[in-house]
Formats: C-alpha cells, sequence, structure tokens
C-alpha cells in the first residue's frame, strides 16, 4: 500500500470529491499543505466551500481529469474499476488509496485517535465525544458522518492529538482504520448485501478491536450479546457499558424525562454514583450513548464539569430527531432511521414528544435491506399511530422486482396499522395537508431523500 509521506505534501486527486467524508478529509488535506483537487458529479454547497479554499474541482468524471501532475488518487468504495478516472489512475501507474486507507494513514498522526463504531448511533456518540473534548478545550479534530451545528459542518481541523470519527462496517472499510481508543456501541444485522450473516458481521467487529494497540483501551456495550468472542485476544484493557445491568463498568439508573423527553439520569462508574447527568436530546438511546461518550472522556482524564458541559450544549445533529419546523401549528420532524432498531428508538422518542396525532412517513432504504427485514420493519413502525410509506430509496442497487413498499404495506395492515402508501412525495404532501391538524406531530424518517417532504411543507408557510 502506498503510504503518505506528510513531511512532504503532494498533490492529491479525490473522485466523488463532494461526499460528505470525502470532502472533509479533502479538507483536512488541504490545510497540512497539500495540494488537492478533485471531481464530483455535481455542484453543491460542499463543492462551493471547498472551492474557496483553493481546491481545484472538475464537474463531471473524464479521463482527461487525470494529469500528469497528481501524485495519488483517492476513491470510494461507490467507485467501480470501469470509472474513467479510475481507469486513466491504473493505467498511468498513479498510486491510489480508497478512503477508507487514507484515513487510516491520516489518524497515526495524532496520539488520541478515538473510532467509533456500531451498527446504530455513530454519528450522535461521536458527536457527543466532540462537544465534550471542545468543552474541555482539547481542540480535536473531528469528522463526523453528519452535519454537527457546533462545527458547522461534518469536519472540525484542530491542533491537537485527539481526532474523533466515525467507524463505518460496510465494506469492512473501518479495519483499514488506526484508533487508539474504539467504541462498539452495538452489532446487528445490517448491510447484508455484503455481510454473509450476522457471524460475518460479528467477526468484522472483533477484527475491528483487534486493531486496537496494547496502550489502546476498548469501550464496548456489555449488552453486546456473547461479549467475550467480540473482545478475546486483543492487545488493551476494555470496559462495558450499558443499561440494565449494575455489573457494567458504567451504567445509569433514576433515569427520568422532561416534558421533550430529553433525560437525565444518575451517573453509576464501577457501582458508585459519580455525579447527575443532564441530557439536552431526547430518549433511552441517547442515556446509552452519552455512557460511551463519558466513559471515553473519562479515559482521557477529563472531569464531570467538563463533560456535563459538553453533553448540555449537545442538542443532536443534522437528521437526528431533529426539529424542522411547524406549518398550521403541525410540528415537523426528520428522522435518520433506516433499521429496525433505530425505528423503535426513534419512535419511542417521538411517543414522548408532545403531540395530537403522529403521523411517520417512512422510505425504505435499499432493496436488500428492505427484503431482509421486512417483517421486523412492519413490527418496528406498527408502534406509529398511522404510517405513510412511500417508495424505497434505491442507493447503490437496482430494483430486480422482488420487493417494494407495497409489500411492507401490507406486513403492516395483517398487523392492524393505520398504513397508506403514495407513490409520489407529492401525493404524500397533499394527503398530510388535507388530514393533519393543529397538534399533530410529522416524522419524516429513512437515509434516502424523504426530509424532502417536510421541507417541501415548510416551504408552503413556515412559522
Amino acid at each position: 500500500m502506498y503510504q503518505i509521506d506528510f513531511s512532504h505534501p503532494c498533490h492529491v486527486y479525490f473522485i466523488g470529491i463532494g461526499g460528505i467524508s470525502m470532502s472533509g478529509f479533502a479538507e483536512l488535506l488541504r490545510s497540512m499543505g497539500f495540494t488537492v483537487s478533485g471531481s464530483d458529479s455535481l455542484e453543491s454547497s460542499t463543492t462551493e466551500h471547498l472551492e474557496s479554499l483553493g481546491i481545484h474541482i472538475v464537474y463531471g468524471q473524464a479521463r482527461e481529469n487525470i494529469t500528469k501532475d497528481i501524485d495519488l488518487v483517492v476513491y470510494t468504495a461507490a467507485i467501480h474499476p470501469d470509472n474513467p478516472e479510475f481507469t486513466a489512475a491504473k493505467e498511468q501507474g498513479i498510486p491510489m488509496l480508497s478512503r477508507a486507507e487514507l484515513v487510516g494513514q491520516v489518524m497515526k498522526n495524532y496520539g488520541n485517535a478515538i473510532a467509533v463504531s456500531g451498527t446504530h448511533g455513530k454519528t450522535t456518540v461521536t458527536s457527543m465525544v466532540s462537544h465534550i473534548l471542545m468543552a474541555a478545550n482539547l481542540d480535536p479534530t473531528i469528522s463526523v458522518g453528519g452535519v454537527l451545528k457546533a462545527i458547522h459542518g461534518n469536519i472540525r481541523i484542530g491542533h491537537s492529538e485527539h481526532f474523533v470519527i466515525e467507524a463505518c462496517e460496510y465494506t469492512n472499510s473501518f479495519l483499514k482504520f488506526c484508533p487508539r481508543i474504539g467504541i462498539i456501541l452495538n452489532i446487528e444485522e445490517d448491510h447484508m448485501d455484503f455481510f454473509k450473516d450476522i457471524q460475518d458481521i460479528r467477526n468484522s467487529f472483533h477484527q475491528f478491536a483487534l486493531l486496537l494497540p496494547a496502550n489502546g483501551f476498548l469501550i464496548i456495550n456489555g449488552n453486546i450479546d456473547h461479549l467475550e468472542e467480540i473482545t478475546e485476544g486483543i492487545a488493551c484493557p476494555y470496559l462495558t457499558y450499558g443499561i440494565g445491568d449494575k455489573n457494567y463498568h458504567y451504567t445509569a439508573e433514576n433515569i427520568v424525562y422532561d416534558e421533550l423527553g430529553c433525560a437525565s439520569y444518575d451517573l453509576i462508574i464501577n457501582g458508585r454514583i459519580e455525579d447527575r447527568i443532564v441530557l439536552s436530546v431526547p430518549g433511552l438511546h441517547n442515556v446509552e450513548n452519552s455512557l460511551a461518550a463519558i466513559a471515553a472522556a473519562k479515559h482521557l482524564f477529563l472531569h464531570i464539569p467538563e463533560i456535563q458541559e459538553g453533553l448540555s450544549q449537545f442538542c443532536g445533529t443534522g437528521r437526528r430527531f431533529e426539529y424542522k419546523g411547524t406549518i398550521h401549528g403541525i410540528t415537523v420532524i426528520d428522522d435518520y432511521a433506516h433499521h429496525p432498531t433505530e425505528i423503535k428508538s426513534t419512535l419511542a422518542v417521538a411517543k414522548n414528544y408532545p403531540h395530537q396525532h403522529l403521523w411517520c412517513i417512512f422510505q425504505p432504504h435499499t432493496y436488500t435491506r428492505t427484503k431482509a427485514f421486512l417483517k421486523d420493519f412492519a413490527k418496528a413502525l406498527s408502534i406509529a399511530e398511522h404510517v405513510i410509506l412511500a417508495d424505497i430509496y434505491a442507493a447503490r442497487e437496482l430494483d430486480t422486482g422482488e420487493i417494494s413498499s407495497l409489500d411492507l404495506k401490507r406486513e403492516l395492515e395483517a398487523l392492524g396499522s393505520s398504513v397508506f402508501y403514495f407513490p409520489s412525495f407529492g401525493e404524500i404532501e397533499d394527503f398530510l395537508l388535507q388530514n393533519c391538524t393543529e397538534g399533530d406531530l410529522i416524522l419524516t424518517m429513512g437515509a434516502g431523500n424523504v426530509v424532502e417532504i417536510g421541507d417541501d411543507l415548510l416551504g408552503i408557510q413556515t412559522t
């Protein structure tokens, strides 16, 4: 594998530079003195920002974009070998790194590189840890998979040994990372277009844990089944966190919620009450998320006042139970949930949020995931008072005709749910305007573009 010499910055070209992760690392390398350029299919606010930093971007991917002055090409898993720029770089013998390989090499520059992994909650916990480190004035470098308002985007370039990043298991990309502190939030079936089964996924997380050096540290959810299989053979110590077992190193007791569903609780460390923690994000799942973030902060010898300040300032990230606005007295909230476990957690939060009637607009994400979890999706969504289904968001997949949102509708009807399906966003918006009344809650949900429904409604009349 090509090794970057960070003491001698070179010219790096990013194929698909406008992606949320690629753009962040393009900006980071630019700050390190590298010449950065790249391509993307369309202009966006992200590419405009990169261009304002002096990064040259071409729109449309073509062989001629790969010029002889380029020293390294970076690409993502979404780039196929027949991509014209990928092919041209190969033919010219230009060194190439995947995004994950680049991330791993960047992480080696930081003494405290923290990687947050898990099937769910990565963005939230990465953000919580980031807020705590910023509250403690530790000046971290941050790469988050969503928009974090405190840093006005998805990247923060710090000037310290602290680095915080999400570590996604899809295509085993996180196995290219080089963390010193690892966090494993949960391990469940997902990305079944890549993994063979749950055991394959568990093995991947075990390999992630094995990446940690002897002077590293692992923070892992004690609720994970057969935990010893994940921690077996690791070189570093580890601690457990979670709710429901007093034997976990970090746990929470006496949990109470305010009128918006935000929790406060007694923080228990090694069986003793440490302090009272107050969160500014709703839901029991965020209590558990905060325990992981607190454990990481305590490992860095931070004190509870700094930790509490950081957590109190964290009010969520973009598309994580995000308040969008109000129209005719109807509240619109958006959430990224696209896995049955995430859906259950989000709907539990919505149940405790002030409303008369709950309307959940769900857009399934990918055909393989919908097919694999069809009955689980139906069971999770049945918690909502009314469910409105949009067509499946294909993402990287092709429609083979094996599965559709109508299949999910039939499963929900069999459970006795109030469920509707419309093939277009416009029809969904019209239905909502005709049927929602003052005090109702509209929750758009999914990892695709379902957020546009709420945005369109609020564009009609916002308050």
